[in-house]
């Protein structure tokens, strides 16, 4: 009978009767003897006692493995469990005349007892959208369209945009040079050093100057770094912006007038904050519905989440161009740091499968074949040579779950109770 150890470890007893084994020995024995090379026997024709004794510890592995599995599923299928990882097989016996005895561990899916799931209370409330808000989206489409016109040459104000030539000559390590940039004078994006020295500078000054770069600088060979730089300003330039009209908003699409490309933007606005709010609601959701239920979690799901969690962080280090091994981390602290949240990411996970099942949410085939003709139109590929890859790969089985997983959330959240923040 099988023990429920701890959370949902479970330990099996099994016992395979000594016939069951005799029975499996002597189908061994007949294997060997056909393919046994015996001294003074014909292929085939050597004796069974002699064969037992020649190769009894080969005999005896294969007959290990060719019943344990056996038994057990059955034992395992009688105590009506299922296993969600391979079992840990220990305290073996298998002595002569005597039945093989053994113990079995193994995790299986917790009973969940779901509690309520609808109504779930959480803060929400739809984007207001402003004309403020609209403004500033329609003036950076304006910006991503602008032009540059050179100037006649003169002194530099704020606003203005210098093109300069610019080498490192003190600093750093790896030289910095470039014949032809173009900066904002005063610009938000612009560092003050190059600002401060650059205003009142005309076409035709040189220039030697330090700049300070902050220590979240982009580029690592100059973050934290003062560089001295010699500047040559080769011209003014001043950016233009196209005229908020009619002509403009037709210019962008199907558009009559400004008014309907506003409406269009304020739709735009509208739908990326509604995104980003309701994400934000259904995380909280999630959160509520892990707190109401308890329940214990299979160790093998945390192991496994920690790990995905693990390979995210190397692939982003990787991404960067940090090898992790020379950071010299200590990983099995890192993993301990990561078991509270990946527990709780395991327990979303189930709880959500669970709401999936009682309200029977499934990706339908539609569904599926819309997101793998996106893959196809993303790859390049023609949907039926893309599609056996990620059947054989297993992104279909995940294509399949994402889909179903956003469509519990999105339950979760037409069903619940929202109310305004504070």
């Amino acid at each position: 009978m099988a023990t429920l150890v701890e959370g949902c470890k479970h330990s099996l007893e099994v016992s395979i009767p000594v016939d069951a084994i005799q029975q499996e020995t002597a189908k061994a024995v007949e294997s060997f003897q056909k393919r046994a090379r015996i001294p003074g026997f014909r292929p085939g024709k050597a004796p069974a006692t002699l064969i037992h004794k020649h190769f009894e510890g080969d005999i005896r592995q294969q007959v290990f493995e060719n019943l344990v599995p056996r038994f057990l599923d059955e034992q395992i299928k009688l105590e009506n469990l299922q296993p969600i990882a391979r079992p840990s097989i220990s305290d073996v016996h298998f002595d002569p005349d005597q039945p093989i005895r053994f113990k079995a561990e193994f995790e299986t899916s917790p009973r969940i007892e779901m509690g309520s799931y609808r109504g779930l209370k959480v803060e929400y409330s739809d984007p207001v959208i402003s004309d403020q808000d609209v403004a500033e989206r329609v003036d950076q489409i304006r910006d991503s369209k602008s032009t540059f016109v050179n100037e006649e040459p003169r002194p530099l104000n704020d606003g203005d945009h210098a093109v300069i030539s610019l080498e490192s000559i003190g600093g750093v390590n790896e030289p910095v040079k470039t014949d032809e940039i173009t900066i904002e004078v005063g610009g938000k994006d612009t560092l003050e050093g190059f600002s401060e020295n650059l205003r009142g500078m005309s076409p035709g000054d040189e220039k030697d100057f330090d700049v300070a770069y902050p220590e979240d600088y982009g580029q690592d060979k100059l973050a934290g770094k003062t560089v001295r730089f010699h500047c040559i300003l080769k011209g003014v330039r001043r950016k233009e912006l196209p005229e908020l009209n009619d002509e403009f908003a037709q210019d962008l699409g199907d558009y009559r007038n400004v008014d309907e490309l506003r409406e269009a933007v304020r739709k735009s606005i509208f739908a990326h904050r509604e995104t980003e709010a309701q994400e934000a609601a259904k995380n909280k959701l999630v959160d509520a519905l892990v707190d109401a239920h308890e329940f214990p979690v299979p160790e093998v799901f945390v192991e496994h989440q920690i790990r995905e969690r693990l390979e995210q962080s190397l692939r982003a280090l990787a991404g960067q161009g940090v090898d992790p091994e020379s950071l010299k981390l200590d990983w099995e602290k890192i993993k301990e740091t990561q078991r509270e949240r990946a527990t709780r990411e395991v327990k979303a996970s189930l709880l959500l499968d669970a709401v999936a099942q009682r309200e029977s949410i499934v990706a339908t085939k539609e569904e599926v074949d819309r997101e793998v003709e996106r893959l196809a139109r993303q790859e390049r590929e023609p949907v039926l040579a893309l599609r056996p890859k990620l059947e054989k790969n297993g992104t279909l089985g995940r294509i399949a779950s994402h889909i179903q997983t956003s469509k519990t959330l999105q339950f979760l959240f037409d069903n619940a109770e929202k109310t305004l923040g504070s």
